[in-house]
């Protein structure tokens, strides 16, 4: 018999903070995905920001601001269910499960502590579909990272390419997978590095616009090398994965002194360079770097990770795959692996001891 194909919603609000992506995939959680649909909703900017303060602190998840907030999010995750639904009107009609990544705000595995906000229950309740989410907590307790959790839907996706092949994401963080011709042992992924965060709160902070453009901003600027030098030397950098990182873990490096646009283009040279220095960490040379992620919108970014990787650089958009839609749909995958009690993560993914499930269920009630 085949394996059974679920219509999953995948549900993702990056370290980006840019909004809620909403995608629609047909997996059996294995080998078989099916991208359907895709809609992204971006915050509005009070939203945003409210949501910011909260970043890189270890909350009481019992504190009343964190509830409200939590809320909140949910509460626009439903919303975004609902207009997906609407907007996808007989693909969407009958779905199987949620997957709700929710909105990491403190990443800390060294401390066996991963916090995502977003109730699980409460969305079932509204939406009235199954929902699987907390997909970190089980990697990080076992004493893995928690992250990258997407590496396993990038091998889905990658089944046909030639290998050694590798998937660069860059959110807010930047990650790598790297792809062999194996199975679970055959996997490589960690984060690399600073991804847009840096550079958007440096833009937001000194013009107000939420990010660089293109990477038009950066290009104007001279990237202040030294500064560039002083982040790669963080011990981060030389640590052998797997690896994570907070969103804030290099807030104290900020460019203090630098005109707008040599700040962008230090950072965006930041995030290039670590790319770089993570690929010396496979196992060998890939035979091209796929890019997904709003990072691969930013041309000078682009430009840039081509001039040090070593390796063709294309977006995953040349692929037939959506770059903008990979990682919500990644946690649809997840979602179905959940519910089989599959792997999530392995050790080459995360660190964790062995392949491990995770994620927790709430049913509608």
């Amino acid at each position: 018999m085949k394996p059974k194909l679920y219509r999953v919603i995948g549900l993702m609000s990056g370290t980006s903070i840019d909004g809620i992506d909403a995608a629609l995939l047909e997996t059996d959680g294995i080998n078989c995905v099916r991208p359907l649909a895709f809609m992204p909703s971006p915050y509005d900017r009070n939203f945003r920001a409210r949501l910011r303060r909260y970043f890189g602190n270890p909350v009481k998840r019992s504190d009343p601001e964190v509830v409200a907030i939590e809320r909140e999010l949910t509460e626009l995750h439903a919303e975004i269910v609902r207009k997906f639904r609407e907007q996808f009107n007989g693909l969407a009609d009958q779905v199987d499960l949620i997957g709700f990544h929710g909105q990491t705000i403190w990443h800390q595995p060294s401390k066996r502590a991963t916090i995502q906000i977003g109730d699980g229950a409460l969305l079932a309740k509204m939406t009235q579909i199954p929902v699987v989410n907390d997909f970190r907590s089980a990697d990080v307790q076992a004493g893995g990272h928690g992250a990258p959790l997407v590496p396993l839907y990038h091998r889905a996706l990658a089944t046909k390419l030639p290998k050694p092949v590798a998937i660069l994401n860059i959110g807010g963080v930047s990650n790598v997978t790297w792809i062999g011709g194996g199975g679970d042992g055959d996997v490589r992924a960690c984060d690399v590095g600073p991804g847009n965060a840096m550079i958007d709160d440096w833009v937001l902070e000194k013009t107000g616009q939420s990010y660089d453009e293109y990477g038009l901003l950066a290009a104007e600027g001279r990237v202040d090398i030294a500064l560039v030098e002083q982040v790669l030397a963080e011990p981060f950098f030389r640590r052998l994965p797997p690896k994570s990182l907070d969103r804030n873990a290099f807030a104290h490096l900020m460019p203090s002194s630098l005109s707008v646009a040599d700040g962008a283009a230090t950072l965006t040279m930041i995030t290039a360079r670590a790319v770089a220095e993570g690929l010396k960490f496979m196992p060998q040379k890939p035979t091209h770097l796929y890019v997904t992620g709003g990072g691969r919108l930013n041309n000078t970014l682009m430009r840039w990770i081509r001039d040090w990787a070593g390796v063709p650089v294309s977006p995953v958009d040349e692929l037939g795959w959506s770059g903008d839609g990979l990682e919500a749909e990644a946690f649809a995958y997840l979602a179905v692996r959940s519910r089989l009690g599959l792997p999530l993560s392995v050790p080459g993914t995360t660190g964790v001891p062995q392949p491990i499930t995770g994620g927790v269920l709430h049913r509608p009630k």
